[in-house]
């Protein structure tokens, strides 16, 4: 069930119409705010939602600003394109749709000036390509970051996605990657927002044929924060591999939302995903695998991890599976639990401190997701990060 409109018209004012925009897109921005006043922000009755309360977001009625974009220099075969470009007007709001969520109706309705790359046809990518969204400012704005990603034929290429920025904010972003049949993509995703920060994300890919996609999401930052990402395998042969992180403390709010449509036969995914919480902070994992009727010879695992730091930490934890053709291999598994006393026993009888024995262990816990970053760069950044943030040997805690 979705609440009245009323709180929302006070949270977000319809939105100016754009002078010299093209016809198409205006229309959908008005489609879109429509559905935002006709459904409201969804409640805890809503079994998406049931986890993680929105009052730290519907509560402030957010001033539009806005934060700041950074783009990588493009090498041959990307080309950035305006989002009234003809060729955008068939993906933009295809994958994420406005109809589904009130945060991506918000998007869709606001966002100033979206990211469109365009990878081409065959084009070997060798450096990444790096988009850094940072926060408004100062206190109480929200912006509306945008990114969208074509995939030509047998492409390949890697995409680095960055959110950053320090004091209390809003960021409503979406995410849209399409890969055409044959194209690689892998796709790093850091949150890393100040925890005074609010931030919802969506993220929509569809792979195409022999295509494969690999997710890279890492989340530190915010006070509340949520992301759901949903991967269509579309066609015969589509691959996915989503790996994730999120590394809560004091009193944060981490969600993450998983869907993989396997839709076509012969289709391969992979997850895994590790939470790490401490003091009295939250962590949410809702992983879902969805096997259509025609997608036989589907082969899939899953597996969710958390590791309680504190006995006020908590997680909710419900990876699921729908499987409606009979010729498939899946599996799915979630743990939750403490540090293994025996091990930390086993390390203190070598003469290792109870403090690094408990940050060996946790680091352990953690790499297994950090080290299959593929970008020695940002790799090492969000180690650094998490050697602040879990004291690993060696490093400064935070």
């Amino acid at each position: 069930m979705i609440e009245t409109a009323a709180a929302e018209k006070t949270f977000a004012p319809r939105p100016p119409a754009r002078s010299g925009e093209r016809p198409w897109l205006a229309a959908l921005r008005r489609r879109a705010f429509d559905h935002f006043e006709a459904a409201g922000f969804p409640t805890a009755h809503d079994e998406e939602w049931r986890f993680t309360g929105l009052q730290p977001i519907t509560s402030t009625a957010w001033t539009p600003a806005a934060g700041r974009m950074s783009l990588s220099s493009l090498p041959d075969g990307v080309r950035r394109l305006s989002a009234g470009d003809s060729e955008v007007e068939a993906a933009l709001a295809r994958l994420v749709l406005p109809e589904k969520s009130a945060f991506a109706a918000l998007n869709t309705a606001s966002f100033d000036d979206a990211v469109v790359l365009e990878i081409a046809r065959g084009a070997v990518v060798r450096e990444p390509l790096a988009v850094t969204f940072t926060a408004p400012e100062g206190g109480g704005g929200v912006h509306y970051p945008r990114l969208l990603v074509l995939a030509g034929e047998r492409s390949q290429a890697s995409l680095v996605q960055t959110f950053t920025g320090t004091g209390w904010s809003f960021t409503d972003a979406v995410t849209e990657i399409v890969l055409s049949d044959g194209a690689v993509l892998e796709h790093t995703l850091v949150q890393r927002e100040g925890e005074e920060a609010r931030h919802v994300h969506a993220v929509g890919a569809r792979v195409g044929r022999g295509a494969v996609y690999t997710s890279h999401n890492v989340a530190l930052g915010a006070a509340l924060a949520r992301t759901d990402l949903d991967v269509v395998l579309a066609a015969e042969g589509a691959e996915c591999a989503l790996y994730g992180l999120f590394v809560g403390r004091g009193s944060q709010h981490l969600d993450t939302h998983t869907t993989i449509d396997h839709a076509k036969p012969h289709g391969r995914s992979r997850e895994l995903y590790k939470g790490i919480l401490d003091g009295s902070a939250r962590g949410v994992f809702h992983g879902k695998i969805l096997v259509r009727p025609d997608a036989q010879k589907t082969d899939a695992i899953q597996t969710n991890k958390n590791l309680l730091l504190s006995r006020d930490a908590l997680v909710n934890s419900t990876p699921a599976l729908e499987i409606l053709a009979d010729d498939v291999k899946c599996k799915h598994g979630s743990t939750t639990g403490q540090l293994d006393a025996a091990a930390l026993f086993y390390l203190q009888s070598r003469g290792i401190g109870a403090e690094e024995a408990r940050a060996l262990l946790t680091w352990a816990f953690a790499a297994d997701v950090a080290e299959r970053i593929p970008i020695p760069s940002v790799r090492a950044d969000v180690e650094r990060e998490l050697g602040r943030r879990l004291s690993r040997p060696g490093e400064e805690a935070a």
